[in-house]
């Protein structure tokens, strides 16, 4: 491909945040015009980082981030800023250009119909809050659309999608006819369009670029891994050869103390030819979420409930569902039927139609985190939901759920969104519940992380509602009872 292809080129570029955290060392890559790329590496590699680098939101400490002449870019953040949620759709959209767009209506419509969102006329005049966590996933998604970017940058643009949402986002990447640069844990949807991958070695702080479809690339590093496992391990017996060697020579004393030295000269040179291997992400303890003591008799009973209807009306039904200690609750339904607003209805006491037993503790994990206080440190929100427990057992249990000493006195508010979900998932193995409320648990966690969460809910003994847009995921926890709200 010609030179002029490239839209965006990293050349040569550093980048840390303070001192003690460098993220990038001299990395370079090229972005052509109309490919279709996926950043993959671990959490905490530096993903957001290089799209902050591209948008110029960071400036590098070192090297030069180069874009094509008047290149657009938009980007589709993993959540809608907090002031933003008080906007009405239209004024959302408007926040998207520098300059008051007066047509802007029928381009709003236009992008909404892209991302399966347009259910009726008066979609413009509601306010940002009033939407779903999958409807507001969709409205972060048509805000970069609207913008028509020659480089479209989507960060985890699959959390909080169900199924139907997936397939129309996935149709309109593989249409989409410029350049897009995805990050997503989402394996199938990845492979779907990429055409190649940008590689973030967390250790060498440098990124591998390769072309061809995600799975492929997969494969290419996992069998790179093993070369360099097997190049390390043939090295490391050279070594213990070399170093056996030179003791040996250096005991005998006069002229076989140069030929020692000369041994342990070539050890040296041996360990300096040695690769960093790329490992993988440290995954997070086993864990166990231990209920309330004391749990009798019915914990939870459901005889009514309210969903949105056509026109975003709601809709009252009846039920006749009772949750006892170690019923397990899967809650069903599209985006935007009020499965989040059921949930946190029951979770603060007020639901019509559900009534929680007296003494009933209620464990609440949310997929926006709201339920965390942003400006507290982690540790504090911590020890708060541990009721005062010693901070000993905190910091164990923080340090299963990989929240080190350099994070725990951390503000919540400045961790990645995977963290603030340790977080939550750390505040309810010591609070103990009795009953727990789990809106889509999987959100910017890391793939690695879930089938340790999910044996967690799969042995929690207490009652649970769970929301969850992931079979995969649910497939592994044991579930008593469904509740379809579409039905």
């Amino acid at each position: 491909m010609a030179k002029t292809d490239s839209i965006v080129s990293f050349e040569k570029v550093s980048f840390e945040y303070g001192h003690n955290k460098p993220i990038l060392d001299e990395a370079d890559f090229v972005i052509r015009r109309g490919t279709k790329i996926t950043v993959m590496g671990q959490n905490g590699a530096g993903k957001s980082t290089i799209f902050q680098l591209i948008t110029k939101g960071l400036a590098p400490s070192g090297g030069k981030v180069n874009l094509m002449n008047g290149l657009t870019i938009a980007i589709s953040r993993q959540v809608i800023p907090r002031p933003d949620l008080e906007l009405t759709v239209r004024d959302f959209f408007q926040k998207c250009f520098k300059e008051k767009v007066y047509d802007i209506d029928p381009r709003i419509d236009e992008v909404l119909e892209a991302v399966n969102l347009r259910d009726h006329e008066k979609m413009h005049e509601r306010i940002v809050k009033s939407f779903s966590g999958g409807q507001q996933a969709r409205l972060l998604l048509a805000s970069a659309l609207i913008q028509n970017p020659d480089l479209l940058l989507l960060d985890e643009p699959t959390n909080n999608l169900d199924k139907a949402g997936i397939e129309h986002l996935t149709q309109f990447l593989v249409n989409y006819p410029k350049s897009v640069v995805v990050i997503s844990h989402d394996a199938d949807f990845l492979n779907a369009f990429s055409d190649g991958v940008l590689y973030l070695d967390i250790h060498t702080r440098k990124v591998e670029q390769y072309s061809g479809n995600y799975f492929d690339v997969v494969k290419e590093i996992s069998a790179r891994i093993e070369k360099e496992n097997r190049k390390n391990a043939q090295l490391a017996k050279e070594i213990q050869e070399n170093k056996d060697k030179a003791n040996f020579f250096a005991q005998k004393g006069g002229q076989m103390r140069l030929v020692a030295k000369r041994m342990r000269e070539k050890a040296e040179e041996l360990e300096e030819e040695k690769v960093d291997v790329r490992k993988e992400d440290r995954t997070i303890k086993p864990f166990t979420i231990p209920n309330q003591n004391d749990l009798v008799g019915e914990l939870v009973k459901i005889f009514s409930y309210t969903v949105l209807g056509k026109n975003h009306k709601p809709v009252s039904r009846k039920a006749s569902l009772s949750l006892k200690k170690g019923s397990h609750l899967l809650l069903r339904g599209p985006n935007g039927i009020g499965k989040s607003t059921l949930l946190e209805s029951i979770a603060r006491g007020d639901a019509k139609g559900v009534t929680i037993a007296p003494g009933v503790k209620t464990g609440y994990y949310r997929q926006d985190f709201s339920t965390l206080n942003f400006d507290e440190t982690v540790l504090k929100s911590l020890m708060t939901a541990a009721g005062g427990f010693d901070q000993e057992r905190v910091r164990a249990v923080a340090s299963g759920f990989l929240i080190t000493s350099d994070v725990i006195d951390t503000k919540i508010g400045s961790l990645s969104e995977g963290q603030k979900g340790l977080v939550a998932f750390a505040r309810l193995v010591l609070e103990a519940p009795g009953f727990l409320i789990l809106d889509e648990p999987t959100n910017h966690i890391n793939f690695r992380h879930l089938p340790l969460i999910a044996q967690a809910l799969s042995e929690y003994k207490g009652a649970m509602i769970l929301v969850s847009h992931v079979p995969e995921f649910v497939e592994q926890i044991r579930i008593d009872e469904t509740l379809d709200l579409e039905k």
